[in-house]
């Protein structure tokens, strides 16, 4: 199979061509300005490859709903340009093709399960944090949906007795993408999350939010396994802070083998940041199925 992937985000729009076996032949990236500037540049790329089939992991919120009239819709995006877009539409009327569509994180969370370190598990998430929070949730071969998809990055948060930080997000004061995202970083601390490398209380910090918010998914989800992504995971002391924590606000409630391996439980991302990619690529598997 010839398959697009578009993994789209609010910086750029990374396309790649690829196979059913996850294996991506080509990638290029293209800004994300507006949808007259940047969607027929993304036309043009996929038309000229003659796909058979484009996934799309997108960022949201998106509406997900196959019955609903704005199906495929990107919808109150804070990216006001994009907001109430046919995206999905837009590319079925120029390429003809079937079309694979979710979230990016959602798209994360299926390569990892296809071909990662969650594969062959029934249950797993993937947590991206980075400019902002969010949450993908695999469940028994599918990615979960309700009325919406999960929005588990907002979820609020008992903030730390010292912390005197307001919270980034315009909607909720306390929650976790207001107080642990990378724009949240920068501006409790007035650097970019790269720049605190050293910065022990930072760290600290941040462990407490984020292992607050695994405890969460842990006694809703029970996954199989929790991977953690995005640019704030490239600080590689966070995993044994947040493991700690985690622990510790289990306090023994749950036992199971993989609480007892908790460093093989709570990971890094495996397909060296290629996971949204070949999500993706199984987004347009699944859509040709």
């Amino acid at each position: 199979m010839r398959l697009g992937a578009l993994e789209a985000g609010g910086t750029k729009m990374v396309c790649a061509i690829g196979n059913e076996k996850g294996e991506i032949f080509e990638q290029v990236s293209i800004p994300t300005l507006t949808p007259e500037e940047t969607m027929p540049q993304l036309i043009a790329y996929f038309k000229e490859k003659k796909i058979e089939s484009l996934g799309i992991g997108c960022f949201g919120p998106i509406d997900l709903d196959p019955y609903s009239s704005t199906y495929g819709y990107i919808t109150s995006t804070p990216k006001k340009a994009w907001r109430d877009y046919n995206i999905v539409g837009a590319f079925k009327q120029s390429l003809g093709c079937p079309i694979g569509f979710d979230t990016d994180v959602n798209g994360s969370i299926l390569g990892e399960a296809t071909w990662g370190c969650a594969k062959g598990l029934e249950c797993s998430i993937y947590i991206t944090i980075g400019t902002g929070v969010g949450v993908g949730i695999y469940q028994k071969g599918e990615l979960l949906h309700g009325m919406l998809h999960p929005e588990a990055g907002h979820i609020l948060l008992p903030k730390h007795p010292l912390d005197t930080y307001e919270g980034k997000c315009p909607y909720h004061p306390n929650c976790l993408e207001g107080l642990a995202a990378g724009p949240a970083i920068e501006e409790r601390w007035g650097r970019k999350a790269k720049e605190l490398a050293d910065s022990q209380e930072v760290w600290e910090l941040e462990a407490y939010y984020i292992a607050q918010a695994l405890v969460n998914y842990i006694l809703t989800l029970a996954p199989h396994k929790i991977i953690l992504g995005g640019g704030v995971m490239h600080q590689a002391q966070l995993f044994p802070l947040i493991r700690q924590k985690v622990v510790e606000l289990l306090n023994g409630y749950i036992v199971t083998k993989e609480l007892q391996n908790i460093e093989n439980y709570i990971v890094p991302a495996s397909l060296q940041g290629n996971q949204g990619i070949m999500g993706c690529l199984q987004l347009a598997v699944r859509a040709l199925a």
